[in-house]
């Protein structure tokens, strides 16, 4: 079996779920499997089921996307609904963090707990024999073992959101755009007449979309105002809720025009007290935003756990960073210390650090 997961070149006859999300991404992963001669069938997921801001149902817009593409490529396509696993097991962990003051990552829990969850499990009931998505990463499937690797499309690359998905979860699973450039996907795209060839990137919360986030999240959570303060004890002003700010955030203090204040010196988040409902701010010298190092829980290893106890690679502790030597010190099998070969800014408590071995991802997990 080769690192696609085809039997060389026998794929007549294979069925291929495609996770179809009415974006450029999907619509060309489904028309690339469907010249490779597999037997795609399209399955939009609904995971949301409220309106968005302006009143319209996002949900029912990118279906139609979904219909046009599919139609187009010549396809089939169904929908299914995991709106009450998306809130139950994705949702309820997100806004439960932002209680504890910390700042979570839904996409990569969603990959987990949907698309490579139900989503797949769905998928397989239907007689497929393989699933696959528009995410930008590769896999290699060797000796029963599944390897995720990094992106051609180096500034695309999305296998910091996948470190969470387990050996099992990505059995019998393909990616399509592994090998392809963005621009390329646009290309192909507009090149077959896609409905989706110029539509814009989603951005915003994964399925929910892109919304006013505070105005989204004071509708689940009642917000605290309380003291913003420095580390003097001199209070500055007041914030709107410690779950509206993320360590190292410059904007949206609106502490401009105060004494002393310069264009090369803004206030920044420091640190939350969410014991005592307090905001620590700072003016200009960030030193105290860098830290040496941090210790992460729940790690899933790709493909397996090291059998060093202590080892160095790369690792991110956000996702449009660049990879940073650290040395990996492990506490238990899903618990380690991690060090860094040079002092990183706002490290955040719940992001992922995930980390790298070259091409390979090798897993990761949350940084308390």
């Amino acid at each position: 079996m080769d690192k696609n997961g085809k039997d060389g070149d026998c794929v007549k006859g294979k069925t291929v779920v495609v996770g179809m999300s009415g974006g450029v991404d999907s619509s060309v992963a489904a028309l690339l499997l469907k010249e490779q001669g597999y037997d795609v069938i399209g399955l939009y997921m609904v995971n949301w089921e409220e309106e968005g801001e302006g009143g319209a149902c996002t949900a029912e817009s990118d279906f139609e996307d979904v219909k046009r593409v599919c139609n187009k490529i010549g396809i089939p396509y169904y929908t299914v609904n995991f709106a009450k696993e998306y809130y139950d097991n994705v949702f309820a962990y997100f806004l439960e963090e932002y209680r504890r003051g910390r700042t979570p990552n839904p996409d990569v829990l969603c990959n987990r707990e949907i698309k490579f969850g139900p989503f797949r499990e769905y998928a397989l009931s239907l007689g497929a024999d393989y699933i696959a998505t528009g995410h930008y990463c590769d896999i290699l499937h060797r000796d029963g073992l599944h390897y995720l690797l990094k992106a051609a499309d180096e500034n695309k690359d999305q296998t910091y959101f996948l470190n969470q998905v387990t050996q099992k979860q990505f059995e019998k699973v393909l990616f399509p755009l592994g090998k392809i450039q963005k621009p390329q996907v646009r290309m192909l795209a507009e090149k077959n007449g896609l409905a989706t060839a110029k539509k814009k990137d989603s951005t915003g919360i994964c399925f929910i979309g892109e919304r006013n986030f505070r105005n989204f999240l004071k509708t689940y959570l009642p917000a605290q105002p309380g003291k913003m303060m420095t580390r003097k004890g001199e209070v500055v002003g007041e914030h709107i809720g410690l779950m509206y700010y993320t360590i190292g955030q410059r904007r949206g203090l609106d502490l401009g025009g105060r004494k002393g204040d310069t264009a090369d010196g803004r206030w920044f988040v420091l640190e939350k007290d969410v014991a005592n409902n307090i905001l620590y701010v700072a003016h200009g010298d960030e030193s105290g935003l860098f830290t040496g190092s941090c210790s992460v829980s729940g790690i899933n290893w790709i493909p397996a756990v090291l059998k060093e106890e202590t080892f160095h690679c790369t690792a991110k502790f956000r996702y449009r960073q660049s990879e940073q030597g650290v040395t990996v010190e492990r506490t238990s099998e899903n618990s380690a210390l991690v060090s860094f070969d040079a002092p990183q800014r706002a490290v955040t408590p719940g992001q992922y650090a995930v980390f790298y071995q070259n091409e390979r991802c090798i897993g990761g997990g949350v940084i308390d």
